[in-house]
């Protein structure tokens, strides 16, 4: 690994453009898996590995947010258990079956393409009238059996995970932007964190790799706070999905 000093930079700049990516639109594993595929990773340790990089920023986030969370205290706990149970069965389901994952991979990144693409049309659909509603007995168990599946695709692979949780968040009557993200980034780290403790069990994660990566994730996200309202979103966005169709597309020929 020492010998390629530039595929090393790269993938330092990548976890720095990922980081800042997720602290302003999301979507930053769309940048930082391929790169470490590109880098030869095998396709599940390049995962585990990405979730070891960026569960920090992850982390970090629901630190930040730590002043919305006792309004939402009694969601979280409902969302606490499916979220854990869910991102242990998809980290078994993918170390089970690596050879699948391998084949699904450039399908699993068009897939988050596409829900990036579309976040700001699903979040109009779920919640039209942008009214925040109380959460209802059948919204609770729709967000409870939502979220395991959403939990167990994170567990899997996880990107657009976010996107996901949000659009459920709306639909089971939460509205403003800053408990979502709130409750989001909570729930994250519990599907990232539960995952990567199987992933670290089984001997997935590439360490020097991972904590290099984590280190440029962890300085992108600060810089992509700090600048996020200088930075008009619609260019990133645009940026995160041309790059992942392109990264889609090449995953695909490739594997060919």
């Amino acid at each position: 690994m020492t010998n390629n000093i530039p595929g090393l930079i790269v993938l330092f700049v990548a976890a720095i453009l990922g980081g800042g990516i997720n602290s302003m639109a999301g979507g930053g594993s769309l940048i930082t898996f391929p790169s470490l595929i590109a880098f030869g990773v095998p396709a599940v340790m390049a995962n585990a590995s990405n979730t070891a990089a960026l569960l920090p920023g992850s982390i970090s986030s629901a630190i930040a947010y730590r002043s919305e969370l006792p309004s939402q205290r009694k969601l979280l706990i409902s969302l606490a258990i499916p979220s854990a149970l869910g991102g242990l069965v998809g980290a078994v389901a993918l170390i089970a079956a690596p050879e699948i994952f391998g084949k699904i991979v450039p399908f699993l990144v068009l897939f988050a393409t596409l829900l990036f693409a579309g976040k700001n049309l699903m979040n109009r659909l779920t919640n039209p009238q942008s009214i925040e509603k109380p959460v209802t007995w059948a919204g609770s168990v729709w967000g409870v059996l939502f979220q395991f599946l959403v939990a167990t695709y994170g567990g899997y692979f996880g990107a657009g995970i976010g996107i996901l949780m949000l659009a459920s968040l709306s639909i089971m009557g939460l509205h403003n932007i800053h408990r979502m993200n709130a409750v989001k980034t909570v729930l994250a780290a519990i599907i990232n964190g539960v995952a990567l403790v199987y992933f670290i069990i089984r001997g997935q994660v590439d360490w020097p790799l991972a904590l290099l990566m984590a280190v440029g994730a962890v300085i992108g996200g600060y810089f992509g706070a700090r600048f996020a309202k200088r930075i008009n979103q619609n260019y990133v966005r645009v940026f995160v999905i041309i790059a992942g169709l392109a990264v889609s597309a090449w995953l695909l020929i490739r594997g060919l």
